[in-house]
């Protein structure tokens, strides 16, 4: 896509999808967009805060959804504040049904990316209808769900990586002394990965993430008494083990290795940061990586047998991680799965993005004195050299902390403008 768009990203208030989202936000201000974010996590809190009031569970449910509701209306406030071509919302935003309908009614298009299992999380029935857009990590009959639903703008876009995130890292000593481990597990305790990993107990084994508790068999061996571990963590855990384990949950403890369709993101990100990896095979893998960039299981007792080889052969574990990394550079960045969103929201949206009047240069709006610093402030706010001034407005009200001058002049002269100019 290139032209340059204002996309608001919506969060959710907390869970798997919330690192996703902020992925997004940088792939799509390096793509040249004019991003703002509704941080729905920093609501979460007086979320939360309701459980603490001790009132009956009829009366916790509506203050919740009252709640949502609140913030659904916070993020329409941002909509007409910010104007954007695009409300991107990573899966359980804060967006109801009524909201959508009045974005759908003030012709704002809509996307939503699920990163779930559809399967798992079922509200997706009512939500997909509502969305210009539908983005999912799953093919059919996902896919053929949603058209039978009447929606017609459903796109297959699996997970991806970070680049500049998920990355090969120099650790310290100490970093290696904390993160590393010959073998290592980091998610959720799902019931599945319990199972499994009590058969695969072995000195040194470390478990991180969060759910492992009433697990006396693996809570030795759990780290940080199951805290939930940051995204940087996670990248210095990828980087210091031998062999990261990779195994994508599932709730039904009897069945260990699920050999289901979507590709998690861990499977990207362990790739990115040129770690190498045991994971599950799963039925979309095969569009995604080659056989020898991924060593692959689809049993606990291969997983067991793989386990041991590879600690024994190193120099194939790097020549895996090197092919799998080679291969999320290429093809498997959030960059990339933003510019086929958009893509595929200007060939299925007619009229999108709807025109904006002609934006007024930034030369006929700052003083002579002030232009000879303007390439080095849009470089800072990583905007194109043919901005228009509101959209310069827009990105320096997003900064944080204190203003440069020139930041100062740009608002002033805004106020000025609205002020007097139009008199």
């Amino acid at each position: 896509m290139k032209e340059h768009l204002r996309v608001l990203v919506v969060l959710p208030l907390y869970g798997g999808s919330l690192p996703v989202g902020r992925f997004c936000a940088a792939a799509l201000r390096r793509l040249g967009h004019l991003v703002e974010v509704f941080e729905a996590p920093d609501f979460h809190a007086s979320y939360q805060a309701l459980e603490r009031l001790r009132v009956t569970s009829d009366r916790l449910q509506y203050l919740e959804n009252s709640y949502l509701q609140v913030l659904a209306q916070a993020v329409l406030a941002k909509v007409e504040t910010c104007e954007p071509d695009l409300v991107l919302a990573l899966a359980q935003a804060p967006l109801t049904i009524q909201a959508l309908k009045r974005l759908r009614r003030d012709k704002v298009a809509t996307a939503m990316w699920f990163v779930e299992d559809s399967r798992l999380f079922t509200y997706w029935q009512a939500f997909a209808p509502h969305y210009d857009l539908f983005a999912v990590i799953q093919k059919d009959p996902f896919l053929g769900q949603l058209e039978a639903l009447g929606q017609a703008n459903a796109l297959y876009l699996p997970l991806a990586a970070d680049p500049e995130f998920h990355r090969p890292l120099d650790l310290t000593p100490a970093q290696r002394k904390e993160f590393g481990a010959s073998v290592a597990f980091m998610g959720a305790g799902y019931p599945n990965r319990r199972q499994a990993f009590r058969k695969l107990l072995r000195p040194g084994f470390k478990i991180w993430g969060t759910e492992w508790e009433g697990d006396h068999v693996l809570w030795p061996h759990v780290q940080r008494q199951g805290a939930r571990i940051s995204s940087e963590d996670c990248v210095a855990i990828f980087n210091a083990t031998d062999v990261n384990l990779n195994l994508h949950s599932s709730i039904q403890a009897e069945r260990t290795v699920t050999c289901g369709d979507f590709i998690n993101p861990r499977t990207f990100e362990v790739a990115a940061c040129g770690a190498f990896q045991l994971v599950d095979r799963r039925a979309l893998m095969a569009e995604s990586f080659a056989e020898d960039e991924l060593a692959t299981f689809t049993s606990l007792s291969e997983l067991a047998e793989k386990i041991d080889y590879f600690l024994e052969h190193p120099e194939e574990r790097q020549a895996y991680a090197a092919r799998s990394r080679a291969r999320v550079l290429a093809e498997h960045t959030y960059d990339r799965r933003m510019d086929a969103l958009l893509d595929f929201a200007a060939s299925r949206l007619k009229g999108w993005p709807r025109p904006r009047r002609q934006a007024e240069a930034l030369d006929a709006n700052l003083p002579e004195n002030l232009r000879q610093d303007l390439g080095a402030l849009l470089e800072r706010l990583g905007l194109p050299a043919d901005v228009g001034f509101d959209d310069l407005v827009q990105a320096v009200r997003q900064q944080q902390g204190r203003l440069s001058d020139l930041d100062t002049a740009v608002l002033f002269l805004d106020e000025w403008k609205k002020l007097y100019a139009k008199k």
